[in-house]
């Protein structure tokens, strides 16, 4: 087929992909299509983890025009067995004769291995078209399979001049409904909601995802190292999946927690006393968690920032001033000099309603 050709069917493949957003966690979103003679015999998706994978569904609806078709796949298809066979075989099965994948599977299970059982059976495989689309969809399983570490996504609302609560720490509301709207399809796309205790002391927020017609909650994480947090705050007791995090030493307190059936995990204290949040991470990598989606004040703000835990900044801004006395988004010590800058990158900009979206990456520091 021609390049064009080739374009518009990964463009839908990727299109496919994204309807997997908020529903296939802890595995990868994934598109396929299933072209033969020209025409689309077949398309499918991965719709929610336990389910049949992307080439699963467009390969069954594709039926014997499957044989000597050409498949766009987003993602390398899978050569191991988990909850489901393997797609490689499946795909051999069928006897396609093409397979364009836009990414190799960064899973070490896969690798690659998927890629050569493909060619192995003599199946032509052409892979890297359009991987920058096909890997912005999976940030969260690219990072963890390469890194152990989750996707982290700080969200702040501020006012114009920075600011993200009054100095009593009055917040709600900086942003108006369509930005609050907004957030919960962030939150619905997220494997955890995470928070400290001062924001949840302060605002007895929800944590919860509200998105119309998405049901999976994900996982509401609370950096809590002294267990000040009121065992009756609202995002303790919701329901979906709680994780309550302190240090070690505090467990034996953490029985009223435990009573309600929240899980208390406490892991070794930095040696400030604080709860070790690279620890954190790394351990909620270890439980399959994609995207965390951060909501806290700027003191756990600043401190994931300084342990260059965070990835991207969602940042609404609203059309006011709140003043000096305010409290800004980031407690940063030590930033003394211009080179000391944490950089970053604008890769979205938008109107919300009356407020101004903006989605930043964070550079690769030194």
């Amino acid at each position: 087929m021609s390049e064009l050709t080739d374009l518009q069917h990964m463009a839908r493949a990727i299109q496919l992909a994204r309807r997997g957003l908020f529903s296939t966690s802890p595995n990868p979103r994934v598109g396929c299509v299933l072209v033969r003679d020209g025409q689309v015999v077949g398309e499918g998706w991965h719709e929610k983890a336990g389910g049949p994978h992307a080439e699963v569904v467009a390969l069954e609806r594709a039926g014997s025009h499957a044989r000597g078709a050409d498949v766009y796949l987003t993602l390398e298809p899978c050569s191991h067995h988990g909850r489901t066979p393997p797609c490689s075989q499946a795909l051999i099965e069928a006897g396609v004769a093409r397979v364009v994948v836009a990414q190799r599977d960064p899973n070490p299970q896969v690798d690659g291995s998927g890629i050569g059982e493909l060619e192995s059976a003599g199946i032509i495989v052409e892979t890297g078209l359009m991987t920058d689309l096909a890997e912005a969809i999976n940030p969260g399983f690219n990072k963890r399979m390469r890194s152990g570490l989750p996707f982290v996504r700080s969200k702040l609302a501020t006012s114009l001049d920075g600011r993200t609560a009054m100095a009593s720490g009055e917040s709600q509301w900086i942003t108006g409904k369509a930005a609050r709207r907004d957030v919960q399809r962030w939150r619905a796309q997220s494997c955890a909601i995470f928070s400290g205790s001062g924001t949840v002391i302060a605002d007895n927020p929800s944590l919860n995802q509200r998105l119309e017609g998405e049901e999976r909650q994900p996982l509401r994480v609370i950096v809590d190292s002294g267990l000040r947090v009121p065992v009756d705050a609202k995002c303790l007791n919701l329901d979906g999946p709680r994780l309550l995090v302190t240090t070690d030493d505090k467990i034996p307190l953490a029985g009223a927690y435990q009573d309600r059936g929240i899980e208390v995990l406490g892991l070794a204290p930095r040696p400030d006393g604080k709860v070790d949040l690279r620890q954190l991470m790394l351990e909620l990598g270890k439980r399959q968690i994609n995207e965390v989606l951060v909501e806290a004040g700027p003191l756990l703000n600043g401190a994931l920032l300084a342990a260059k835990l965070v990835d991207e900044l969602l940042v609404y801004q609203a059309s006011h001033v709140m003043g000096n006395d305010a409290r800004g988004m980031f407690t940063l010590a030590g930033l003394v000099k211009m080179n000391q800058r944490i950089k970053l990158e604008r890769k979205d900009m938008r109107l919300v309603g009356d407020d101004l979206r903006m989605l930043f990456a964070i550079s690769e520091q030194d």
